[in-house]
């Protein structure tokens, strides 16, 4: 992460490189996350009440405590490594401090509600599906912007990396003064 601080990012094409694959893996994750959902519940609450409380109809149980309990220990750390890989770059981008503060506590805060939102359906009450479905779909928002975002950041670095340096000042044959050693400078006195 130094090379990000230090700016050092622009001359670096394989740290950037690298950047860029790990995102391609995190948008192949972001669909596996969304096709997922969409093969277990959909974005109706009935959906998703019939997946956490199971159905008579379908013959399908209520998904229970201790298999819930370890999805979330998994969930937890994994989304929130994710979150925070995701974010820490984002903060190195060149885009504006409010936009910033604003995706991380959306990323943060959709990561925790969905997690959050199952819960609540299967253990509180039913309505609370709407809240799973709002929160799911903010996830994927959130997180599909901090992808952009950053590819954008790195695709812009990597154009500057491949342009060529122009000098800023022509160089001069002329010795100037302070490159003379100190006993010339003495005998011109």
């Amino acid at each position: 992460m130094r090379y990000f601080v230090s700016g050092e990012q622009q001359r670096k094409s394989l740290l950037n490189a690298l950047v860029l694959m790990f995102l391609a893996y995190v948008a192949l994750l972001w669909i596996s996350n969304g096709m997922m959902y969409f093969h277990r519940m959909g974005l109706t609450p009935q959906s998703v009440i019939v997946y956490y409380l199971g159905s008579e109809e379908l013959f399908t149980q209520p998904k229970s405590y201790e298999g819930m309990l370890e999805v979330l220990h998994f969930h937890l750390f994994s989304m929130g490594m994710l979150a925070v890989t995701l974010t820490h770059l984002m903060l190195m981008t060149e885009f504006s401090v409010r936009l910033k503060i604003w995706l991380s506590g959306l990323v943060y805060g959709s990561t925790l509600a969905d997690e959050v939102g199952g819960w609540l359906v299967r253990f509180v009450h039913p309505l609370f599906a709407y809240f799973k479905i709002a929160s799911f779909v903010l996830l994927e928002l959130s997180l599909a912007a901090l992808l952009v975002i950053v590819t954008i950041s790195l695709i812009r670095a990597r154009k500057q990396m491949t342009q060529p340096k122009q000098s800023s000042s022509p160089k001069t044959t002329e010795p100037h003064k302070h490159h003379q050693s100190r006993s010339q400078r003495h005998k011109h006195r």
